[in-house]
C-alpha cells in the first residue's frame, strides 16, 4: 500500500512540475501588442489569421530615407482616386504606396493587405515615425482584413489616396480614420 501511495505521490509531483515548466515556457517575456480597434471576435480571428499567414517581411530600403518617400508621395497630392490605379491619372491607396516606394527601388505589392506584411508592427499611433506605413480596417465592404493603407508623414498625419478626395493628407485624429486604425509598420531602421 505504501508503494502505491509513493508512486501516486511521485506522479502528482512530476505532473505539478510539468505544469509549472509548461506555464513558465509559454509565458511571454514581452507582451503581445494590443490592437484596441479590433474588438469583436470575427475581427480578432481575422487578425490572428492575418498574422499566422506571415508578417514582418523586411524589404531592402537601401539608402532611401523616410523623408525621400514622403517628398515623392507629396508629388501625387490631388491625383484622383480609382481602384487599381498607379499613375498620375488616378490611383488607389495601395497603388500610391507601391508607386512611391517603387520610385526608390523598394518593391511593395499592390494590395493594402499584402503591404501590411512588410516591416515591424507598430501597434500604437503614438509610436509612429515618419515613413512608417499605416493600415486600417473597415474602410469599405470586403472580405479582406486590411482595407486601406497610407504613409505616416509626422505630426499625426498620413498621406493616402482617399476615395472621395484622391491623394490627400489626413490627420490620424480624424474620427473616421482613428477608429479604423489597426497598426503601422516600420520598414526603415
Amino acid at each position: 500500500m505504501k508503494a502505491i501511495f509513493n508512486t501516486q505521490r511521485r506522479f502528482i509531483i512530476i505532473f505539478a512540475v510539468c505544469q509549472l515548466v509548461n506555464t513558465f515556457c509559454t509565458t511571454q517575456l514581452y507582451p503581445e501588442p494590443s490592437f484596441p480597434n479590433i474588438q469583436n471576435l470575427a475581427e480578432k480571428k481575422m487578425l490572428q489569421d492575418f498574422i499566422d499567414a506571415g508578417i514582418e517581411k523586411m524589404p531592402d530600403t537601401g539608402n532611401t530615407r523616410p523623408d525621400d518617400i514622403i517628398q515623392t508621395a507629396r508629388k501625387y497630392l490631388g491625383v484622383p482616386h480609382c481602384m487599381g490605379g498607379t499613375t498620375i491619372k488616378c490611383m488607389d491607396c495601395s497603388g500610391l504606396l507601391a508607386t512611391v516606394f517603387s520610385t526608390h527601388g523598394i518593391q511593395l505589392p499592390h494590395s493594402s493587405e499584402e503591404q501590411a506584411r512588410y516591416g515591424n508592427i507598430i501597434a500604437g499611433m503614438d509610436e509612429l515615425r515618419k515613413g512608417d506605413l499605416v493600415f486600417f480596417v473597415r474602410s469599405y465592404q470586403t472580405n479582406r482584413f486590411i482595407t486601406h493603407s497610407g504613409i505616416y508623414i509626422g505630426n499625426n498625419q498620413f498621406i493616402h489616396a482617399s476615395s472621395s478626395k484622391g491623394v490627400t493628407i489626413t490627420s490620424l485624429n480624424n474620427s473616421w480614420w482613428e477608429e479604423k486604425f489597426v497598426f503601422g509598420t516600420r520598414i526603415f531602421k
